[in-house]
């Protein structure tokens, strides 16, 4: 089975090591797979180190990237062009611009070759809210409905809320094209150590009594780190001397560092919240970690919560997307937030509410203890790389072979 893969760009992140694992595992007797991927634009951490360390060469359009641009219809064309070489039974778009991009192509090589090829898509995300204005937004929904209804055989999202909202909010396809494939990571990279622990510590300056918070991630506007900040803030205009000691850590890089870092300094939150940039050794640094916290606007499925699951690392986040899956049913509700089986939720974007959340978190060590362990059965359940493979190895048989040869597993 012939499967091309394609994606806008390996920049850091989730998607990138995804695309890359998929297509590492899926090159043996049964399949072959050809991984197709744009440039990172200016401004982005490039991650196509993972792809040589994993032994996968991407084949570059370099006209394709993130944004719109007159280059898209060059990319467009090449793209064309290699599933005429390539002549897949598959065609598997992730992100939103490889998707736009990556399916008219595939429907262009469909009908102008009279070729019979599944067209699939994933969502790792949406830009259906809060990543740009009213009326590019709605230009960009019109055009997935549009991809949905005319090249588009299979759709993934990565939780039940994804789909909840791509499909029951925004009204992109039809329920009977969805299927829910959440997302896989490499278990055995993430094992904590006392070791790992005391050299994080001691490269961020933390004393053994200061619990680290920690925000892993894209420093760029949809993860609005400023909120994060402006927490620390709160924080440190406390005069309480019975709060715990806090201190943060930013690690990741982005388009916004610069701005964020110039933010931090007018707060004066020189002293508490330090920047790491872009680490390799992100395994490490979780394990040093007393909390993790996210702050997005919009997400699907939040790597960094799940590598902190994995650590045993108790969260806390926004509710957004897919975190809301990931943090299970509300045990407890208060004014200002909402303790679930494996985590803080905060619902409004509030800087008040989510400090509030924060210090209930850090005051009870048995509540820590306990998300702890709940997310980390959770994700050593749910989320390991080797269930992802085996879940798009059995919905590619299902499309492409026959019905009987492999079961109705995915079902929305």
């Amino acid at each position: 089975m012939k499967i091309v893969r394609i994606i806008a760009r390996l920049n850091v992140g989730g998607p990138a090591r995804h695309v890359v694992w998929l297509t590492k595992e899926l090159n043996n007797e049964e399949f072959q797979s050809v991984l197709l991927a744009g440039t990172v634009p200016e401004g982005e951490e490039d991650m196509s180190y993972f792809a040589e360390d994993n032994a996968v060469k991407p084949i570059y359009i370099p006209e394709m990237s993130r944004e719109l641009s007159a280059k898209d219809v060059v990319s467009l064309w090449k793209v064309y062009r290699r599933f005429v070489s390539e002549k897949p039974d598959v065609i598997h778009t992730h992100t939103a611009k490889a998707g736009t991009v990556g399916r008219a192509a595939a429907f262009l090589y469909r009908w102008l070759n009279w070729k019979k090829v599944i067209i699939i898509h994933t969502f790792h995300g949406h830009i259906f809210h809060s990543y740009y204005g009213n009326l590019k937004t709605n230009f960009f929904l019109i055009i997935e409905k549009i991809l949905a209804r005319l090249a588009t055989d299979k759709i993934i999202v990565i939780t039940r809320q994804q789909f909840d909202e791509i499909h029951g909010q925004f009204g992109v396809g039809r329920a009977r094209q969805f299927e829910i494939v959440p997302l896989g990571i490499d278990l055995q990279t993430f094992r904590s150590s006392r070791e790992k622990y005391r050299l994080v510590r001691e490269e961020t300056g933390a004393a053994d009594n200061d619990i680290l918070v920690g925000f892993v991630g894209r420093l760029t506007e949809i993860k609005n780190v400023s909120l994060l900040l402006k927490i620390a803030e709160i924080y440190c205009q406390q005069k309480d001397e019975s709060l715990p000691k806090l201190k943060f850590v930013i690690i990741g890089d982005g388009n916004m560092r610069a701005e964020l870092e110039k933010e931090s300094e007018s707060r004066g939150l020189q002293e508490t919240v330090k920047f790491l940039g872009n680490r390799n050794d992100t395994d490490i640094f979780y394990a040093g970690l007393d909390i993790v916290a996210l702050t997005s606007l919009n997400e699907g499925t939040p790597l960094s919560l799940i590598e902190a699951m994995a650590n045993e690392k108790p969260v806390i986040s926004t509710a957004v997307g897919g975190v809301i899956d990931l943090l299970g049913e509300v045990q407890t509700e208060n004014e200002n937030f909402k303790v679930c089986e494996r985590g803080i939720k905060i619902s409004a974007n509030s800087a008040e509410d989510f400090y509030r959340g924060l210090i209930y978190l850090a005051k009870n060590e048995t509540l820590r203890k306990s998300l702890a362990v709940k997310g980390k059965e959770f994700v050593e359940a749910k989320y390991s790389k080797e269930r992802l493979v085996s879940d798009i190895k059995n919905l590619y048989r299902y499309l492409i072979v026959s019905e009987k040869d492999c079961p109705k597993r995915f079902r929305v």
